[in-house]
């Protein structure tokens, strides 16, 4: 369903601009009445004051009919399903190389965190390194495989 925007602008306290279908000077014409693409305009007045000046020229700002919210993105964002980025024990590495790697790769990692992951992945054979979004898990789990280490990512909502 196309529509387009139109109705009453306020210039002043005493003019308004309120366009009539087919008027010359409507803002309903061209591709916003055809297209159906939403229209914002603002204009500002120049001259001291800001009282009786002369209107600069408008400012268009065009909104893509359909295109959702910044926070309908945000919110498909935090829906999305969280996924666990495992570190594998390996007979390699040393523990202080392990340590550094996950300090250097993982957002936040403090010094305690990466010693105690470390540890259980050396004595449980695997530990979660983060729980995050799947395009994240994916890009710590290369960054840790790009340093020689053992990893994996698994949805956080399966396995045990």
């Amino acid at each position: 369903m196309e529509t387009a925007i139109c109705g009453r602008i306020a210039l002043s306290p005493n003019n308004v601009f309120n366009p009539k279908p087919g008027d010359k000077n409507s803002v309903c014409r061209g591709p916003c009445a055809s297209r159906g693409i939403l229209m914002s305009i603002s204009a500002t007045v120049s001259g001291k004051g800001g009282g009786g000046g002369i209107l600069e020229k408008p400012v268009i700002e065009r909104t893509t009919p359909g295109r959702e919210s910044e926070f309908d993105l945000r919110k498909s964002k935090k829906m999305a399903p969280p996924y666990r980025v495992i570190l594998h024990n390996d007979n390699y590495n040393k523990r202080e190389y392990v340590v550094q790697v996950l300090m250097k790769v993982i957002p936040g990692m403090t010094l305690d965190n990466a010693v105690n992951i470390m540890q259980e992945a050396h004595h449980n054979g695997l530990s979660v390194v983060i729980i995050c979004t799947q395009a994240d898990a994916e890009g710590h789990c290369m960054q840790l495989r790009g340093n020689g280490l053992l990893s994996s990512i698994e949805p956080a909502s399966g396995g045990c």
